[in-house]
Parts: structure tokens; C-alpha cells; sequence
């Protein structure tokens, strides 16, 4: 059984830096992707970042490419999040989330993603 468990969320000022943790356990993640999504009130959960574990292929959606950073550390099983020059429409509940597979295709998809966390929240006042 994997668990997830997301910290690092708070409130930030726009154009401030937040750094999102996500505690994996109950597998060997050799051969899995990694996920960051999130959801603002009263919209669809949507794809941020990914990265491929064995490989560290990374996946982005256009509006974080150049501000976010998804990164693993292997021997703590930690995958993180850096947010830096956070926009308000950053503002949402991000969820860490967990697929098995090692290939890109379908790394962008939710549908994709079988385990998730509880999803800490992030909040950016402008």
C-alpha cells in the first residue's frame, strides 16, 4: 500500500518561494512516476509536475515551466516541490500523487495516478 503525505504549504506573499514535500512508503519506487497536481475551489484538478524515478525525467505544465522544480531524494523517498515566483493563481490544494509506470506517455493525465495524498494548501496573496 503506497502513503503519501504532503507538507510545506502556508501563505506567501506573490513572487515569494514555497517548498512542497511529499513522504512516499509502502513500495520500491524504482519503477514509478511521481506527481504534483493541484486544485483551486470549484475547478478540476489539474497536472503541475512529474518526474520519473528511475530516469528523473521531468514533466512540467506550461504556466510553472521556468518557476517550479520537481526533484527526488532517493535515500529519504522524499519528492519535492520548490515554487518559486509564486502568482495569486497559484493559489491551491497540490496533492502529491503516485503512477506505476517509467514511461513519459500518459505522465501528464490524473487519470493516471492510482495513490494520493491528503494535499496541503497553498495560498499566494497578491
Amino acid at each position: 500500500q503506497v502513503q503519501l503525505v504532503e507538507s510545506g504549504g502556508g501563505l506567501v506573499q506573490a513572487g515569494g518561494s514555497l517548498r512542497l514535500s511529499c513522504a512516499a512508503s509502502g513500495r520500491t519506487f524504482s519503477s514509478y512516476t511521481m506527481g504534483w497536481f493541484r486544485q483551486a475551489p470549484g475547478k478540476e484538478r489539474e497536472f503541475v509536475a512529474a518526474i520519473i524515478w528511475i530516469s528523473r525525467i521531468t514533466a512540467y505544465t506550461n504556466s510553472v515551466k521556468g518557476r517550479f522544480t520537481i526533484s527526488i531524494d532517493n535515500d529519504k523517498n522524499m519528492i519535492y516541490l520548490q515554487m518559486n515566483s509564486l502568482k495569486p493563481e497559484d493559489t491551491a490544494a497540490y496533492y502529491c500523487a503516485s503512477r506505476f509506470s517509467r514511461y513519459y506517455s500518459g505522465i501528464y493525465s490524473r487519470h493516471e495516478y492510482s495513490d494520493w495524498g491528503q494535499g496541503t494548501q497553498v495560498t499566494v496573496s497578491s
